[in-house]
């Protein structure tokens, strides 16, 4: 294998291992294709069965019955392709290295090139400010890496020869070549990027239990379907009536709760970002409102990422703001502690010599000019820097030193940064002009902090009175991490990374449990806290901005991400914070809970339509009286339940997730499916046999009518059949769509006669609705046209009268059945005894 000189890879050499895949390639691709998104999506066997009823009801010519029965299913399925086709893309896009040229030694020159086109054994020139984009060791000078996306480590991170650079990295100072060792794929950062675009969607408690709802209600009209297609097919019945049967019977599987699901969603990411947040993954609007407790990174997260002076503490009697000022002014390179320092009072000047601030150093010094040193007689050299570096260099008293000593290591355990101001008249280098320190006098201690953002107090102790614990995890000094987290108002106990690394098992799950503060954590540590919190049922939000909180950010149940941190976090992030502020996710849990607890209450509605058409198309199937829907007259759903589920979400108040959602909507949904199907059955049965017998006496009066509306001659064998048939579905759509009206008010009750299952509402939007739809409904009842489309008669005094009755007598019963809870003890719900501890919903 060829060896690289300082003079680098040969034109040829490169372009042959490029040839044999050895080249920095960026990670490309998705896991999913779009034609197994379409397959899994749009084409799954339920929409095939969908499709196939639409085609065939187009070719009988019932386009209003195709458009019914079948557009709601293929608009679900256009809806989740559009989903998976966006979160597919936003994942390909990630990349974590940035496209800028670099400097590569080829044949012994400097050449700028793409990243892509560095290959394995390349020499990389690296310089302050460049990019790492391979890994590989320093073969020549000497750098600063920042590697605090990729560790948590704010501090820069020495680099002599012989050390390794990882990709993703930033090189803070100093200069060097760099040998590629380990390139594309094979890099940290092409490693990080693969783990990065895993797909680790969460299904959210209330999608799996909508899933749930909707795959038993598919089996169940399975079952039906069987039973009744197979009577059908013996009695002979017409291509067309099978066909609607099918589109019936489809029509029952819930459908629009996942329209309605989708509309609730993006709904609720639109409130979330008027609070300032962007919600990337629409189901990030439900697990939000499950959150029990926040992880999160320390810098860029509860911190601003910049220092902020604390305290001064002055020990000559020397202008200590004023050389400070001075200093801050003066510097060359800008680094976090000048910028804490520019705005004291002072004057720029240009200094004689300087030397920067380097982590091996850990010190930086000025000599300033002598007609701006303090005193005029002498040139005035100024050094700030850590106590460990200066406190042998002090040539003061050893009460002073003692002084220094003591008061720094007192504010260091309490997690400030301390630095030390001292002063001296000589150089700040030796004779082979190297950097050293002069013997020096101590001015003042400079106290430093990180710089909470504004609201962190408050958000923390918000969160804490809700219930929500808080985690800091981070890559820094567990001493320093814990310091900041008092500051911030959280209390608990720390632990570091090498601790964690300690434990297994349950001992590392307990340990995850009890803790509050994490130090010196790595990548991985982080996400194996998330996953340990989430083996012990917590719902987790994992807040960050750098690329070392990527993987923790995926495996949460919501991702966070700061819009200022690194663009593969803000890519794989649920949510992004668009003023980088934390005080943005409890408005956020609000708002998502809002949209939880309407979808809940929609549940109800949609359920109990369902439960009450399949109990009626059995009973009356069974009782050999014709099928008493057709596809439009099911439609009529979409009028009386889905567009006040629509409003009622929307409207809905925040309330806590429920965790016995099921077995609430069991309570509901099964008295009053029984009640209602019982009484529209007898509505049906009644209203055809008065008008099969006032045909088959062979009188006239109505016949003419009965002609028009079937469209079939008096003389016709199944006219009479017919006209009875068209009779009682009219009665039974009239009264089957204003009971799913009564039942808005059921929901959200006006009045206290309802408030042994609900609460009072002072919301009266839900009262107003039911009567819009009201109106409504009498406007589609009067109007030839709208009546005609969904396969009405006039509303004749029988069947006006007979609805009339019934939803009296349906009311009263059912409002005596839901206060004292009759059926839900006949069928078992609640012990005779007394009711089922947590089992009464309250959406407040």
């Amino acid at each position: 294998m060829t060896t690289a000189t300082t003079a680098g890879l040969t034109a040829a050499e490169a372009a042959r291992r490029a040839r044999e895949g050895r080249a920095n390639t960026p990670v490309r691709g998705s896991s999913r294709t779009t034609a197994t998104i379409l397959r899994t999506t749009v084409f799954s066997f339920y929409n095939n069965v969908l499709f196939v009823i639409g085609i065939a009801l187009l070719a009988l010519g019932r386009y209003s019955d195709a458009l019914v029965s079948v557009g709601l299913g293929i608009i679900n399925a256009a809806l989740a392709a559009v989903q998976e086709l966006r979160a597919r893309r936003a994942l390909d896009r990630l990349q974590l290295l940035a496209r800028e040229p670099v400097t590569v030694l080829r044949d012994g020159q400097e050449t700028g090139m793409s990243p892509a086109d560095v290959v394995e054994g390349d020499l990389l020139r690296v310089r302050g400010g460049d990019q790492v984009v391979v890994d590989g060791p320093l073969v020549e000078g000497a750098v600063e890496a920042d590697e605090s996306l990729l560790t948590g480590e704010s501090d820069p991170v020495p680099k002599a020869v012989g050390a390794t650079l990882l990709s993703g990295s930033a090189i803070s100072s100093g200069e060097g070549l760099q040998r590629a060792e380990a390139v594309g794929t094979d890099s940290h950062a092409g490693r990080l990027t693969l783990a990065a675009r895993a797909d680790t969607t969460d299904v959210t408690p209330l999608q799996w239990r909508i899933d749930l709802v909707v795959r038993l209600v598919i089996l169940l009209v399975l079952l039906m379907s069987g039973a009744i297609l197979a009577q059908a097919l013996l009695e002979g019945s017409t291509v067309l009536r099978f066909v609607q049967t099918s589109a019936v019977l489809s029509g029952l599987v819930p459908y629009g709760l996942f329209f309605l699901i989708a509309v609730a969603y993006a709904v609720g990411g639109a409130r979330i970002a008027g609070h300032g947040a962007l919600v990337q993954q629409t189901n990030a609007v439900e697990a939000i409102s499950r959150v029990d407790v926040v992880c999160t990174d320390k810098t860029g997260t509860l911190t601003s990422g910049y220092l902020a002076l604390v305290e001064m503490v002055e020990i000559s009697e020397s202008p200590v703001p004023a050389l400070l000022g001075t200093f801050a002014r003066s510097a060359r390179s800008t680094n976090a502690t000048t910028a804490a320092l520019v705005d004291l009072p002072g004057r720029r000047v240009v200094p004689d010599d300087e030397v920067e601030f380097r982590s091996a150093l850990r010190w930086s010094g000025l000599v300033l000019p002598t007609e701006a040193a303090p005193e005029a007689s002498a040139r005035r050299t100024l050094v700030l820097g850590a106590p460990s570096a200066v406190l042998d260099r002090l040539a003061d008293d050893e009460v002073t030193v003692d002084l220094v000593e003591r008061e720094s290591r007192a504010r260091a355990e309490r997690g400030f940064r301390v630095l030390v101001l001292a002063s001296s008249s000589g150089p700040l280098r030796d004779a082979d002009g190297r950097p050293a320190l002069p013997r020096l006098r101590a001015e003042a201690l400079v106290v430093l902090g990180d710089e909470l953002r504004p609201g962190v107090e408050d958000t923390l102790a918000g969160l804490a009175a809700d219930g929500v614990a808080v985690k800091v995890i981070s890559g820094d000094d567990p001493v320093t991490v814990a310091a900041l987290a008092r500051r911030a108002g959280l209390v608990g106990a720390a632990l570091s990374g090498a601790q964690l690394a300690a434990l297994s098992g349950d001992a590392f799950d307990d340990a995850v449990d009890a803790t509050t503060v994490f130090g010196r954590v790595a990548p991985e540590q982080k996400e194996e806290i998330v996953g340990a919190l989430r083996r012990r049922g917590h719902h987790v939000a994992m807040v960050g901005d750098g690329v070392n909180d990527a993987r923790a950010l995926k495996r949460a149940h919501v991702g966070v991400a700061m819009r200022s941190g690194s663009s593969v976090t803000r890519d794989v992030a649920d949510i992004v914070l668009l003023d980088d502020s934390f005080a943005t996710l409890p408005p956020a849990r609000t708002e998502g809970r809002r949209i939880v607890a309407g979808v809940g209450s929609s549940m109800y509605l949609f359920l109990a339509r369902v439960t009450t058409q399949m109990l009626v198309i059995l009973t009356v199937t069974l009782l050999g009286l014709g099928f008493p829907y057709t596809p439009t007259q099911v439609g009529l759903t979409l009028f009386t339940v889905g567009l006040p589920t629509f409003f009622l979400t929307m409207w809905a108040r925040p309330a806590p997730p429920s965790e016995d959602l099921l077995v609430s909507l069991a309570r509901f949904v099964l008295p009053v499916g029984i009640l209602t199907a019982g009484f529209a059955t007898a509505v049906y049965a009644y209203l055809y046999r008065l008008v099969s017998d006032g045909l088959s006496d062979g009188g006239t009066r109505g016949v003419e009518i009965w002609e028009r509306y079937t469209g079939l001659a008096r003389t016709d064998p199944s006219f009479v059949t017919s006209a009875a048939t068209l009779g009682a579905q009219s009665g039974l759509s009239v009264f089957v769509s204003t009971t799913a009206i009564v039942l808005i008010l059921l929901l959200e009750p006006p009045h206290r006669i309802f408030t042994a299952w609900r609460p009072v509402s002072d919301d009266r939007r839900p009262t107003w609705l039911a009567a819009g739809l009201f109106v409504a409904f009498a406007v589609v009842l009067v109007v030839p046209a709208t009546r005609a489309y969904f396969g009405l008669t006039a509303p004749d005094p029988p069947v006006v009268y007979v609805s009339g009755i019934a939803l009296v007598g349906w009311f009263v019963v059912l409002t005596l059945a839901l206060r004292y809870r009759l059926l839900e003890r006949a069928i078992g719900l609640t012990p005779p005894g007394g009711e089922r501890a947590g089992t009464r919903t309250h959406h407040q």
